[in-house]
């Protein structure tokens, strides 16, 4: 019996105009029985994040995403953090308790769970990650989980991702480099698997990829990359022409959606439902910006 309550959600960012959330979340509010369930994309500029968070409680919203440059500075302007956020340092998913705002982190959720998908045993495996930013901090911390062995962090900002394993190394095998240094691209050649969380090759920027030499992996090497828009990236295409084995990062957006919409509601989504309506929403948001060129 489908519930005619009427709650409110909604994702807050800097810009929040092309988001999935909201076709991608109200299917999977509709699917579960909550067709009265509401979720809006509200733009909210760098300064406004307080008064953001005491309006969703006078308003009484049930729950919120956050993205993009929020992530971090959410974290102070709410009631508590959950330990896998407080440890990534990130929050993309704040659930209002009675006005009590918790925090989430639902990336690291959704990475191990794509990795399952993908029959990937992280476990003593030995990870390089392309990247140093809040997507990548869920990624290592995932791996840490998992126990991996070894965890390489490679950016384009050395003494970034040098801080980036110093503030993990307590949990695991870690360590940063220019991913131009030699001890980069020795980590590479024994490398289980290699995670792009960069932008690099997102659509528009189709072209580009991370200056990373392929060739360096050995055999059966899983190459993984985060971006699902487009759907196979340069970086994957140049990993399948080399025949290694591919993942992009439509699962991982989908199941950490599915983490939220859990955390919001107390139901699990269908999946396959959200899945069908974040590649009409690509396909539509693409068209839309080839006829803008």
């Amino acid at each position: 019996m489908p519930s005619k309550e009427i709650k409110n959600f909604a994702i807050i960012g800097d810009p929040v105009a092309h988001t999935l959330s909201p076709k991608m979340q109200k299917a999977a509010f509709t699917a579960g029985g909550f067709p009265n369930y509401n979720y809006i994309p509200v733009p909210i500029p760098v300064g406004r994040l307080m008064l953001t968070v005491d309006g969703f409680k006078g308003l009484e919203f049930r729950g919120f995403n956050v993205t993009i440059p929020h992530k971090t500075n959410i974290i102070k302007y709410l009631d508590s953090v959950d330990p896998d956020a407080k440890i990534i340092g990130a929050v993309n998913t704040v659930v209002n308790d009675g006005g009590m705002m918790t925090g989430y982190n639902t990336d690291v959720t959704g990475f191990l769970a794509a990795l399952s998908e993908a029959d990937f045993m992280a476990e003593e495996c030995n990870a390089v990650i392309l990247g140093a930013g809040g997507a990548a901090r869920a990624v290592a911390w995932g791996l840490c989980k998992r126990k991996a062995g070894f965890i390489t962090v490679g950016a384009r900002n050395g003494e970034k991702a040098k801080k980036f394993a110093a503030d993990f190394e307590k949990f695991g095998s870690i360590a940063g480099y220019d991913w131009t240094e030699e001890e980069f691209k020795e980590n590479l050649q024994s490398a289980d698997i290699l995670i792009n969380t960069t932008p690099l090759g997102m659509y528009p920027e189709v072209d580009a990829m991370p200056p990373v030499d392929l060739k360096l992996l050995p055999e059966g090497a899983l190459v993984y990359d985060i971006i699902y828009n487009p759907a196979k990236t340069k970086f994957l295409q140049t990993a399948e022409e080399l025949g290694f084995p591919t993942l992009n990062g439509m699962s991982m957006l989908l199941l950490q959606g599915r983490e939220a919409c859990r955390l919001f509601t107390g139901h699990i989504p269908d999946v396959d439902i959200m899945r069908r309506v974040v590649k009409q929403e690509l396909n539509s948001q693409n068209r839309e910006i080839d006829k803008e060129k």
